[in-house]
């Protein structure tokens, strides 16, 4: 008998690990993948609990987010209190859950209205080429050569602090990145042969761009508006925390960090929550975020 012989099932068991693979999917893809399965659903699980904060607030919470209770002011963490009380002895709970609202009007009106606008932008510019292209891309240099609250800061300076201002301001402060980013896109399809061969052939540019172009600038622009969702909600809670948001309404979460800040030695969870949200907010639409980019774009995972 052949030494040589491997026993029965070897060349199944043993072969799919030598090569790095099992099941058709690396070894490492599938130690790891679990847990970024879990970190996914995390993800929406959380998202889906903003959202029911800001549809049905009063679902979720009972009173009201702005009523004044002195005798409880100041109270920590306790059943009756989820979240303890403010300086004025408002729940910081109600608070949170009545600031969801504006907290995500303020991201998604943000992320519609600058991302189209960038969006528009570069695709032309990227597509068409030439002298607009080059003087577009300048003004898009020099607003992307400020960062992007001080160039909200810049415009809601000079307006009236109204929500429809806030969100006008941060959107121009969104313009430039997705000006940017579909640009170059626009100019990697432009290159393709299929695209040539529709400019040969007589297509009417607004045809290419509307049938060809825009489809395959899609994939960028839901990834990059995924992220910047988060990004338009911690500007807006940079403003309010400065003094420069809506003073009318519900606190919005970056003015209740900040009527927090005096107190938070002692009375810490006035501040310490709302940042916590604002924080593990972020973390979840970047996790979307890179889950739709290796879901749209495998290549660049």
């Amino acid at each position: 008998m052949d030494n040589t012989t491997a026993p029965a099932g070897t060349a199944t068991s043993v072969l799919p690990l030598l090569a790095g693979r099992w099941g058709g999917r690396p070894v490492w893809r599938r130690r790891w993948l679990p847990r970024g399965r879990l970190m996914r659903w995390l993800a929406i699980a959380f998202l889906a609990l903003l959202a029911g904060w800001a549809l049905v607030p009063g679902l979720f919470a009972s009173g009201s987010p702005t009523a004044v209770n002195p005798v409880a002011a100041l109270l920590g963490p306790s059943g009756h209190y989820l979240l303890g009380t403010d300086q004025y002895g408002r729940s910081v709970y109600t608070e949170l859950v009545y600031g969801a609202r504006p907290a995500l009007e303020v991201g998604l009106a943000c992320t519609l209205i600058g991302g189209l606008t960038g969006s528009a932008v570069g695709i032309i510019g990227g597509y068409l080429g030439g002298w607009a292209d080059m003087a577009v891309m300048r003004l898009i240099d020099i607003l992307l050569a400020l960062p992007g609250l001080f160039l909200a800061l810049i415009f809601i300076a000079a307006l009236p602090r109204t929500v429809p201002n806030e969100i006008l301001a941060i959107s121009i402060s969104t313009v430039p990145i997705f000006a940017r980013v579909l640009r170059g896109q626009a100019l990697q399809v432009r290159s393709l042969l299929f695209i040539d061969a529709a400019t040969v052939t007589g297509v009417r540019r607004r045809a290419i761009v509307w049938r060809h172009v825009v489809p395959n600038c899609m994939a960028p622009a839901v990834v990059l508006a995924a992220v910047n969702i988060g990004v338009a909600i911690v500007v807006a809670a940079s403003l309010n925390f400065l003094g420069l948001g809506p003073s009318e309404g519900v606190l919005d979460w970056g003015a209740l960090i900040a009527s927090g800040q005096n107190y938070i030695n002692q009375d810490w969870w006035i501040s310490v929550f709302p940042g916590l949200t604002v924080a593990l907010l972020v973390i979840a639409v970047s996790i979307i975020g890179d889950w739709l980019r290796d879901a749209m774009e495998p290549s660049s995972g």
